[in-house]
This record gives C-alpha cells, sequence and structure tokens, in this order.
C-alpha cells in the first residue's frame, strides 16, 4: 500500500520485487505468499454485510492481484516468475501442484504462491506454513511492518518490548498477535523455524536471509 490506505504502491512493489530478486541472486531459493489485507481482509467483512466464507473468497481473490503484481514486476526486472494458485483460475495462473511447484524451484524460479490454501478460515500465514512444509524449506518469513514479535503491539505502544528468539509454546502461550496461531502451530508440529522481520526497511530480505540479530526467531527452542 505505501503511504496509501489500499491498493498496491508501484514505488514499493518494485522495491520488493529488486530486493527479492537481489536475494535470489546470490543463490536463495525463493517461494512467496503473499496476502490480500492491501485490497480485501476477510475479517473485516461484516461491515459490508458479507458472510464470512464468501468473504474469504474475495480475499483469495485479492491475493491473486498481488502475485500476479508481484510476478510482473520481477518478470520486468528480467526474473522468471511463475504464479500458482490454490483454486482454480487456470486462464489467470498455474494450479497449485506441489511437484510443479519443485520442479519450478530446481530450474532457478521464484514461485508466487496465490490464493491461500484455497479453503475459508484459514490466514494467509496459515497458507505460508502449509506451503513451507510441502516444499520443504528451511525457514519461514513473515514480512510485517514491525522489526519483529513484540510484547504488546509497538505501534500503539512505543515502550513495547521486542523478543530476539521465543519457542513456539512461549509464542501460543502468550498470545502474541503479529502471527497466525494457527500457522504457528503448524511449524511447531514440522520444526520449522521462524523468522519475522520488518518489510518496510530497505534491504531488509536479504539481511534476513543472513545476519541472526534481524528480527525474532520462533522455533523449537528459544535459546
Amino acid at each position: 500500500m505505501g503511504g496509501a490506505s489500499f491498493g498496491i504502491d508501484p514505488d514499493v512493489l518494485r522495491g520488493v520485487a529488486e530486493e527479492i530478486l537481489q536475494v535470489h541472486r546470490l543463490g536463495v531459493e525463493m517461494a512467496l505468499v503473499v496476502g490480500g489485507g492491501n485490497i480485501f481482509r476477510g475479517l473485516n467483512a461484516s461491515e459490508y454485510g458479507i458472510k464470512r466464507v464468501p468473504a474469504d473468497h474475495m480475499g483469495m481473490l485479492a491475493t491473486l492481484i498481488n502475485v500476479i503484481a508481484l510476478g510482473e514486476a520481477l518478470a520486468g526486472l528480467g526474473c522468471d516468475a511463475r504464479v500458482m494458485s490454490a483454486i482454480d483460475i487456470n486462464k489467470i495462473a498455474e494450479p497449485y501442484i506441489r511437484g510443479r511447484a519443485i520442479n519450478h524451484l530446481g530450474k532457478g524460479r521464484i514461485v508466487l504462491f496465490g490464493a491461500g490454501t484455497g479453503n475459508p478460515y484459514f490466514s494467509t500465514d496459515t497458507a505460508a506454513a502449509l506451503r513451507a512444509m510441502e516444499i520443504e524449506a528451511e525457514v519461514l518469513l513473515k514480512g510485517t511492518k514491525v522489526d519483529g514479535v513484540f510484547d504488546r503491539d509497538p505501534v500503539a505502544h512505543p515502550d513495547a518490548v521486542k523478543f530476539d528468539t521465543l519457542s513456539y509454546l512461549e509464542f501460543l502461550e502468550k498470545k502474541l498477535q503479529v502471527m497466525d496461531m494457527t500457522a504457528v502451530s503448524l511449524a511447531m508440529g514440522q520444526d520449522l523455524p521462524i523468522i519475522v522481520f520488518n518489510l518496510r526497511e530497505r534491504g531488509s530480505i536479504e539481511r534476513v536471509m543472513f545476519d541472526a540479530d534481524v528480527g525474532t526467531l520462533i522455533s523449537g527452542d528459544a535459546s
């Protein structure tokens, strides 16, 4: 969104694409799950008189708008990217098939996953955890608007304390809100580490890949 209240900021879109490509060129295999809250957020649908299931379907379509935009931004930079959708929309995106996604990664392509899990009631965070496990990713990176996981919302509470590390159980017991608890529970079941970091800082995608001090690490052992 950039500084706007909704939509896609072209400068932000290009900036994120440039950072992704820069890291990809360092030899990092990357697959991305993109949300749609900048266009439509299903959880707020009651304000429009829309029931949860169709609202979540609208949210899935919003994520597809974003992944198509990001895919085109990457293509414009000379990157080979593939958009895959969890819902059937074959004239716009490839259907998500695990083996095909892994094959794309093996050929040096960046894969973008749209439409969440394809099911209502599941967040984009949960989709990211699921896809990460399916493609056997080494780590799940959660890009957000704050520097990591805090004990309170740091935007509303300037004195909020940041956690450098957390165990999965600590995150769940403290009911921290920066990431969906279902996603963290899924990651815990497969011992998939999660790093929460600030996507809005220029160069943060590369730093989180190579600097252990960036963001908050959520894993099986908080130490």
